[in-house]
């Protein structure tokens, strides 16, 4: 497949102090697409697979929204490695209209490489469907199952990092409730500024910026599908789901599990979105899963 390579990258895991006490070195599959001169979208392949979906009882921190918890499978697809970036997001702004007009610079905080943000869902939208114009591929941005998924990378911890998050791995609000320890995260940062990805290889999964989802919002997954399909009846439309926490969100709201929703005409300066498309095909891939095993109970 043109475009298709695969690469290396890095995975740690935090034990209870927040210190590094394993790291594992990976192979992944990456598809790059080229919006502009300059400025490329790469996808990593997400294998399908079961997991389950929500908070577990004992979770930490957890609310009732996060439950009950449910096994869900979900199809192979290509998600983007990164949040959209405010390079990427100006070169399809600049694409012809579809529906919506789209700022050409639609952040608080400036820079190509950082991501975009106060981006509404029917703003995400836009920008999907004039990829989609440009390129003839599907893309779209992931249901909440492919989001938890693909955030979890064959993990059951509160994190994929394990069970606790520290400021080397991800930006979030590290000030809350009395750290005196660790710097405030007061921000958006590059998108994978970090170094760290997830067993998948991808990067600020916890943190950053929050990503919206295609779900309706529903109070709990009394009745969702478990298919990996996105939830879109029977829940409040004027709402979407977003996911991942942000940079400035306490560790709590950045866990795999935790959801909220938020107004899908609203964007925030913590508020943005990344890509997934699913007709690229099934590439010839390593075995992923054998790198993180030991990362699942």
């Amino acid at each position: 497949m043109t475009g298709v390579t695969s690469f290396e990258f890095e995975t740690v895991y935090l034990n209870g102090l927040g210190q590094v006490s394993d790291s594992a070195r990976h192979t992944g599959i990456c598809f790059t697409e080229k919006l502009a001169l300059g400025v490329n979208l790469e996808l990593i392949w997400i294998p399908g697979g079961s997991f389950l979906m929500g908070a577990t009882p004992d979770e930490i921190e957890h609310s009732p929204d996060e439950i009950p918890q449910h096994p869900v499978a979900v199809n192979g697809f290509w998600m983007g490695k990164f949040l959209v970036t405010q390079a990427q997001w100006r070169a399809i702004a600049d694409l012809p209209l579809i529906h919506d007009e789209l700022e050409p610079i639609s952040a608080c905080h400036r820079g190509a490489d950082y991501p975009v943000e106060q981006i509404s869902w029917f703003e995400a939208i836009e920008f999907c469907e004039r990829l989609v114009a440009k390129t003839g591929r599907s893309y779209r941005f992931p249901s909440e199952a492919e989001w938890e998924y693909a955030c979890r990378a064959g993990t059951s911890t509160p994190f994929h990092f394990g069970d606790v998050l520290n400021r080397s791995a991800a930006n979030y609000n590290s000030q809350a409730r009395g750290s005196k320890i660790q710097k405030y995260g007061k921000q958006t940062t590059p998108v994978g500024s970090f170094g760290i990805a997830n067993a998948f290889g991808l990067y600020d999964m916890h943190g950053n910026v929050y990503e919206w989802c295609v779900d309706h919002w529903h109070v709990n997954y009394y009745g969702a599908p478990t298919d990996g399909t996105a939830w879109i009846w029977d829940g409040d439309s004027t709402r979407r789901v977003i996911r991942g926490g942000s940079w400035h969100d306490v560790v709590a709201n950045c866990r795999s599990a935790f959801r909220a929703p938020d107004d899908a005409e609203d964007g925030h300066d913590d508020l943005g979105f990344r890509v997934v498309c699913q007709d690229l095909g099934i590439p010839e891939q390593p075995d992923i899963g054998a790198s993180f095993r030991r990362y699942v109970d």
